[in-house]
């Protein structure tokens, strides 16, 4: 039988006419994934007897919204966006009570029981300021919800570093998680990029209302997610005209010239930031706009010296260098971001909000490369533009219904090479990377890099959702979410080196000539999900409890006979292609919640997660035809991709204990447990010629558990504090999908184990601090400690040197950031000066290299081998960093 044809395994373009149908079709059912936005009002209004009062209202004061109360004094208003708003509640000869700065938060029920007086004079109001309870009673799991007023108290700057702060989160990790299992969200619809699971945005704070962190069990409406969920919710324009911005800059100040050298000079604007937002009425009837504007800058605090340029000539066999660099010291880990958002509202039809809404990034950046420290111009730029944008529509049906449409498009561009053509003559001027061991430790002395390298992600996204207040205990929750994906990756055109004549030379090439050559292949994998869920408020008790399922097409091909995958093995059963099969997962989940006391409630949640790989690890490697030389103790061909996949599953359980100390002083206790399956490792294959190959597929394991203690202090005075610590064992037999192949590779055992993950910090600690004068000043502080993650412990060098897997700890670490800020009023300017200073301690060490040998990485026991990496400044954490800057906004 013939080699099965090279053709088949580059997936056709996707049939558009499909996704457009699909996407029509879910804008003409009125169901909708619930945008994740909005939150719930609800209460009850009595008189001073306790007598319920029977159609009551309730305004929320600058809008069309409210609600009457029912027999029982009962009243519930739905579909309030996130923020904080002041409530009127009135009664026909009783004196109405206004309730400021009442907050809202997604996804979120916030009850508000009153008693009203009988008036005593006509026309009385009462107006108090609602204060935020200690214990959430109705809420089910883990949630962490930051206004936008905390945020901008807080030294943080964009939303990666406000995740972080949250209790089970160590640097992306939720719950001890891989990277890439966990849901980013904006205004409830994913922004998640399915090549690698990551968020596609960058989101600096001057654009967010609110940030909700899940970070343990989550309700049915989520999904593609097995550790935690980010919702952020954006800002909108209003019927009132405003501005505001912020322009700051800086410079890293080390004051240590022998890890960070080239630093000893102050330049305020190595670092600096101008950001400019305007909302506010257009000339349409009630519609509002918003418009936002940033541009970053940063060179970084690693540096090069240019004493070469990439076409000097290295003449190897005379050791002769010929230096033409001007020997400036330049920034070799630059970023430049330019970012936006632009929302339009329109409310002119009766219950009906139609809004639009792009959220753009920019990104040029370099990545330090120590080896061209002395050649910085042989680096290449990696230049990422992002968008999404789509159109919001609303209709509320009554007081008890409303439904929302979502349809979106999350496109992602992300180009890494130095020339845009593969045939630019500058490639072959420079030429290759050339370098002397005995000349600078190696350093490149000509030469660029060569490498080319190109991931697009075009994405259509639609949900649907359909929210009813059945009755006063029930709110059901239903909807669908499709997204059909175009994703290309690969290399665009590559340069390989080859004799000519017996001499060594470069060739460029924009089309593959061989299988092993490198290219750009296109995938259209497909999603869709379906979720039921109701909301059950008894009275004091509250369950979630919902199920999803999942739908999920890699829409691809791969052999049919794994043991001759490229038909190359004479006598040998045939292989076929045959396609991908669609994969399907049924997730329950549960939560409840139900207090002890006025002061304290216990909740349970439970459920299953799954979670699609990263499509990357679906198609990457994934020509089996390249293995048609493969023979026992040849070549390695790496691992090999598997289009056929499953989803991986975590089931998560966690008790919690919530409690108010005091007036001022409650704290949150919160045990969980991660059984996580069918987790994405290698297996090997062995072929009819007894040769051997791995494969990615659903093999790894493992487990997570810990404890989550955070204390909340409500502000007494101007001091306002909190204070979380986790605890947590995350094992499992491999912290990489690709460990066991490699270590098999190296000629060590690839048995499955039970070891520690990579990221397992076993004792995490976040602390904050803010100490405001409203309309004078404020300081902030953040303390954060960890206890350093695993690594291999070495003795000696060489081959089994190796002590077992991740059974030592890097060293502890503690960061201090502090903000502290002056308000001033000039004519109608609302204005503030701040400083930020980042890394206050200058902690050279958070988790990053150290010698295996010593677990430091400050020294080796063999510093003559290790000279290179001990002269290499980035090995070390950011150092510190002061900004000084000025922030304004209208009265």
């Amino acid at each position: 039988m013939p080699s099965l044809p090279e053709s088949k395994f580059i997936i056709k373009s996707a049939d558009y006419r499909l996704k457009w149908f699909i996407i029509l079709t879910l804008l003409l059912i009125p169901i909708e994934l619930l945008s994740q936005t909005t939150g719930k009002l609800s209460g009850r209004i009595t008189d001073e007897s306790g007598e319920p009062l029977v159609g009551a209202n309730v305004v929320i004061i600058g809008t069309t919204q409210g609600a009457a109360t029912d027999l029982e004094g009962y009243y519930s208003i739905l579909n309030l966006r996130a923020g904080s708003y002041n409530v009127r509640f009135g009664y026909i000869g009783y004196q109405a009570k206004v309730i400021e700065s009442i907050k809202i938060n997604s996804d979120q029920t916030t009850k508000i029981d009153v008693k009203l007086q009988i008036m005593v004079i006509e026309g009385e109001e009462v107006t108090i300021t609602a204060e935020r309870p200690l214990v959430e009673f109705n809420q089910t799991s883990s949630v962490a919800s930051i206004s936008k007023e905390e945020i901008n108290l807080l030294p943080v700057q964009d939303l990666n570093q406000i995740v972080n702060l949250q209790a089970g989160v160590v640097d992306g990790h939720f719950r001890g998680g891989r990277i890439g299992e966990v849901q980013y969200q904006v205004d409830g619809v994913t922004v998640n990029n399915p090549f690698n699971n990551s968020s596609t945005l960058l989101l600096d704070k001057s654009v967010l209302q609110e940030v909700q962190v899940i970070s343990g069990t989550f309700d049915a409406k989520y999904g593609q997610a097995m550790s935690g969920v980010v919702n952020a919710v954006l800002r909108s324009g209003s019927d009132k005209f405003e501005f505001s911005g912020e322009i700051y800059g800086g410079d890293y100040i080390p004051f240590d010239d022998k890890r960070y050298p080239n630093n000893k000079d102050i330049n305020p604007i190595t670092t600096h930031n101008l950001q400019l937002t305007i909302s506010g009425p257009t000339y349409l009837p009630q519609t509002t706009f918003l418009l936002s504007g940033r541009r970053y800058f940063s060179n970084g605090w690693l540096y090069g010296q240019r004493r070469f340029v990439p076409t000097d000539k290295y003449d190897v066999d005379n050791m002769i260098f010929s230096p033409t660099g001007d020997n400036e010291i330049v920034p070799m880990s630059t970023t430049r971001e330019w970012s936006g958002q632009f929302k339009v509202t329109n409310t002119s039809l009766s219950r009906v909000q139609l809004s639009y809404q792009a959220i753009l990034n920019r990104i040029e950046s370099k990545y330090y490369n120590f080896t061209l420290r002395l050649n910085p111009d042989g680096v290449k730029p990696n230049n990422t533009n992002s968008l999404t944008h789509g159109i919001d529509l609303t209709q509320t049906i009554s007081n008890e219904m409303f439904y929302k449409i979502s349809v979106r498009q999350n496109y992602f561009d992300y180009k890494s090479y130095m020339y845009e053509s593969v045939f630019d003559p500058r490639y072959l001027d420079a030429g290759e990377f050339k370098s002397e061991a005995n000349y600078e430790d190696g350093a490149v002395v000509q030469g660029v890099d060569l490498g080319r390298y190109l991931q697009k992600t075009n994405s259509f996204v639609a949900k649907g959702d359909f929210t009813w207040q059945l009755n006063r205990n029930n709110m059901i929750e239903l909807g669908l979410e499709g997204q059909i994906s175009e994703i290309s990756f690969g290399s665009p055109g590559f340069i390989s080196s080859t004799n000519i004549a017996g001499t060594r030379v470069l060739v460029a090439k924009d089309q593959p000539e061989k299988l092993e050559d490198p290219r750009v292949e296109t995938y259209h994998p497909k999603q869709f999900a379906f979720y039921l869920q109701d909301r059950i408020e008894m009275g004091d008790l509250v369950v979630r409890a919902g199920v999803r399922l999942e739908h999920y097409d890699a829409n691809a091909f791969i052999p049919d006979d794994l043991q001759n995958p490229a038909n190359a093995i004479s006598g040998a059963p045939s292989s076929e292609l045959k396609k991908t099969t669609i994969k399907f997962a049924v997730a329950p989940r549960l939560g409840f919640s139900f207090p002890l006391t006025d002061r304290a409630s216990i909740y349970f949640a439970y459920g299953h997660f799954y979670q699609m790989p990263g499509l990357a690890d679906l198609y990457s490697n994934s020509n089996y035809l390249i293995l048609k030389d493969l023979q026992d103790g040849g070549i390695s061909y790496g691992t090999m991709g598997n289009p056929d996949l499953k989803p991986q599953l975590t089931v998560q359980y966690e008790v919690g204990l919530k409690q108010a100390l005091s007036q001022m002083l409650g704290y949150e206790l919160t045990f969980f447990y991660k059984d996580i399956r069918d987790l994405l490792g290698s297996e090997f294959i062995s072929t009819y010629a007894a040769a051997d190959y791995p494969r990615l597929t659903n093999v790894d394991f493992g487990s997570v558990y810990g404890v989550t203690i955070a204390f909340t202090q409500r502000a007494f005075g101007p001091l306002n504090t909190s204070l979380d610590y986790t605890m947590q064992f995350a094992r499992g037999n491999s912290s990489d999908p690709y460990e066991t192949a490699n270590r098999a590779a190296s000629g060590k055992d690839s048995r499955p184990r039970d070891i520690s993950f990579g990221w397992d910090q076993r004792h995490t600690i976040n602390a904050t601090a803010t100490w405001i004068v409203p309309g004078d000043y404020s300081m902030s502080a953040i303390l954060r400690f960890g206890s350093g993650m695993p690594y291999t412990p070495a003795i000696g060098t060489g081959f089994n040197a190796d002590l077992e897997t991740n059974s030592g700890s890097k060293n502890g670490f503690v960061l201090i950031d502090l903000r502290a800020e002056k308000s001033f009023s000039l004519g109608i300017l609302e204005m503030s000066t701040f400083v930020r200073l980042t890394n206050l301690l200058n902690s050279h060490f958070v988790n990053g290299f150290i010698f295996s040998e010593t677990g430091s990485p400050d020294y080796s026991v063999n510093p003559i081998a290790d000279r290179t990496m001990l002269a290499n400044p980035g090995r070390f954490h950011e150092p510190r960093k002061v900004e000084l800057g000025i922030s304004f906004r209208s009265k």
